[in-house]
């Protein structure tokens, strides 16, 4: 089971743009990954930190663990390059660091928003309860040279590029726009068609009764002399002849009808 989920994982995640992944000797559980920043907001914007993720054999019911193969200077990040974020954690509540099981793992994440969590952790760090104390102090002490040290990690981790690859920018990245149907082209066109709402049966039937009128007048015209003395001198019964089709009557036939 664990080895159909990842694979299938690792497929959807080979499509982005902003992470790097394969397998690491073709061992579904030992992923290489590169996470590319591709905010221009993050202070680590163009960087390309390489990390390993290794997951469990009872994944997903068990978080998989991550750590950067480089240091990198962060509150939240040890200097052996593994995290301290709760995602990471295992399932359920813990008491003692006050963490609730909605934050840590549960078997519905994925991999896709452990990464993106990873990201975000980056230009949001959590000075409370620091891994990297050090860093934290620089942090909060001296901004611009925590600043200085956060671009020399990214400068370092482009030497990690690999030859051929094209960086992904906020621009390549972003969502294309998708065009809509311009509904109201269609609601325009049958408006034109038709300016008093009228349908095309309405002048099929003022056309049938037209020529049943027609008609009825050229077989009254054609009688001989001798027919028009007998029909004088007779008195007779008016036929009323009906004038076909009504729309009232279309609009009850049933479609077994039509």
């Amino acid at each position: 089971m664990a080895e159909r989920i990842l694979m299938n994982e690792l497929n959807a995640l080979q499509k982005e743009k902003w992470v790097h992944a394969e397998l690491r000797d073709d061992n579904i559980f030992i992923w290489d990954l590169a996470l590319i920043v591709v905010n221009p907001d993050s202070l680590y914007y163009g960087g390309y930190f390489k990390g390993t993720m290794k997951f469990p054999a009872n994944y997903p019911y068990a978080p998989p663990k991550f750590r950067f193969d480089k240091s990198i200077l962060h509150p939240n990040i040890y200097p052996d390059g593994r995290l301290c974020i709760s995602i990471l954690h295992p399932p359920g509540h813990d008491e003692m660091s006050g963490e609730l099981a909605s934050e840590r793992w549960t078997p519905a994440q994925r991999v896709e928003s452990v990464l993106i969590s990873i990201l975000s952790l980056l230009d949001d760090p959590e000075c409370s309860s620091p891994a990297n104390v050090d860093a934290a102090v620089l942090l909060r002490d001296d901004p611009e040279a925590y600043r200085q040290r956060v671009y020399a990690d990214v400068e370092t981790s482009q030497s990690d590029i690999p030859e051929g690859f094209e960086m992904p920018t906020h621009e390549t990245t972003a969502p294309q726009p998708v065009e809509k149907e311009d509904h109201d082209f269609w609601a325009d066109s049958d408006a034109d068609s038709d300016v008093f709402g009228g349908s095309d049966s309405d002048d099929d039937l003022a056309t049938i009764e037209s020529s049943s009128d027609a008609e009825m007048e050229d077989s009254a015209d054609e009688s001989t002399p001798e027919e028009s003395a007998v029909d004088e001198q007779t008195p007779r019964k008016r036929e009323v002849k009906s004038p076909g089709p009504t729309l009232s009557g279309i609009s009850s036939v049933t479609p077994s009808q039509r």
